[in-house]
């Protein structure tokens, strides 16, 4: 039996969006090769080479020509969809990053208790953060990446404020877990000193404390990923 192209694949799923699947839909391979970004000639031969294999049946009244998805066209594109779904269904949900704790600058325990700040944190995270961030110098370049793509998922964001003074920016938090054993939040900053291989996290615990790490010391952070809808 011959196997499925992906070029066939593509053609098949735009039939199948068409509602070929049941009833004969008129289908002009110029309307067909725009729709799966190819040319006439080449969706014209995708549509020959399905026929000859037996996933689409083709009726020609006159200059129109209609096609319906074959029981055979069909069930093979419930194994490709069987296949995928699998795959992402047990794909990872979490970004890890690895590094070492490093000494901060102090000013992560005064921001973290501001009011501005604290209330948002009590109400979208459900707690005040411990004063002061755990720092995470990352090892390798493909953590640094990794950071770099944490903006193609959502965050629980708590929103910059102004205390009339000055004002301070938003931070991103990502629910995550250090060492496997602390819930914590990996934060992004609007405005931060940090280059893209500093980490910070937060926690309701005394995360050092909590995992008896100290400055020094190597570090895991899962952090749960959840990807945006398609747009």
């Amino acid at each position: 039996m011959p196997e499925l192209k992906l070029q066939h694949i593509l053609t098949l799923a735009e039939l199948f969006s068409k509602g070929a699947r049941y009833n004969f839909i008129p289908i002009t391979t110029s309307s067909l090769g725009n729709s799966i970004k190819k040319s006439q000639q080449a969706a014209s031969k995708h549509l020959l080479e399905l026929e000859s294999d037996g996933y689409i049946e083709r009726l020609r009244t006159g200059p129109r020509v209609s096609v319906r998805i074959t029981t055979k066209g069909h069930a093979e594109m419930l194994k490709i969809f069987s296949v995928l779904k699998s795959g992402l269904d047990v794909s990872s949900s979490y970004l890890e990053f690895r590094g070492t704790i490093i000494s901060g600058m102090g000013e992560g325990a005064y921001y973290m208790s501001m009011k501005g700040y604290a209330r948002q944190f009590k109400s979208k995270l459900g707690y005040v953060p411990f004063p002061g961030t755990l720092n995470v110098k990352l090892k390798d370049k493909e953590f640094i990446e990794a950071k770099r793509s944490l903006d193609a998922y959502p965050a629980i964001m708590v929103n910059g404020f102004s205390d009339g003074k000055r004002t301070y920016g938003w931070v991103k938090c990502y629910p995550a877990r250090v060492n496997n054993s602390v819930n914590a939040a990996l934060i992004l900053l609007e405005r931060t000193h940090h280059d893209d291989s500093i980490i910070e996290l937060i926690s309701k615990e005394n995360i050092k404390k909590s995992t008896k790490l100290s400055t020094g010391s190597q570090v895991t952070i899962r952090v749960n990923i959840k990807p945006k809808p398609i747009s």
